[in-house]
């Protein structure tokens, strides 16, 4: 049986940034309290317990459908503008989780979406 080979996507070569933020991501509570603290325009909603995440809290930075509210007009994210180290795991991850490439990958990810068409 053969394998498919790991998918290697290089995020530094997206032209467009801001599609996997289209629907905005999970942050851990920890996180949200570290990004809340730096005044930057932006909410977090929907606080839930997941195990998943090391606070056992996560917490998204979008309501339903929109974009990530932490997107500044030019359509980049304004936490990765001040440092990097303090956006969400989850983003920073993307499009992997769990070192595997996301499920929301195919929908968000200009990357994946061309390597499935090809």
């Amino acid at each position: 049986m053969k394998r498919k080979a790991k998918v290697k996507i290089d995020c530094n070569k997206c032209k467009s940034p801001a599609d996997c933020c289209r629907f905005g991501a999970w942050a851990d509570l920890e996180e949200a309290k570290k990004i809340t603290s730096l005044g930057l325009k932006g909410e977090f909603f929907q606080l839930e317990k997941d195990k998943d995440f090391p606070s056992g809290y996560c917490i998204g930075t979008s309501y339903e459908d929109n974009p990530c509210t932490f997107l500044d007009p030019d359509g980049l994210c304004s936490i990765h503008k001040i440092d990097y180290n303090l956006k969400p795991n989850s983003c920073k991850e993307f499009p992997y989780e769990k070192n595997r490439v996301s499920p929301f990958a195919k929908y968000l990810c200009t990357a994946v979406k061309k390597k499935r068409s090809t």
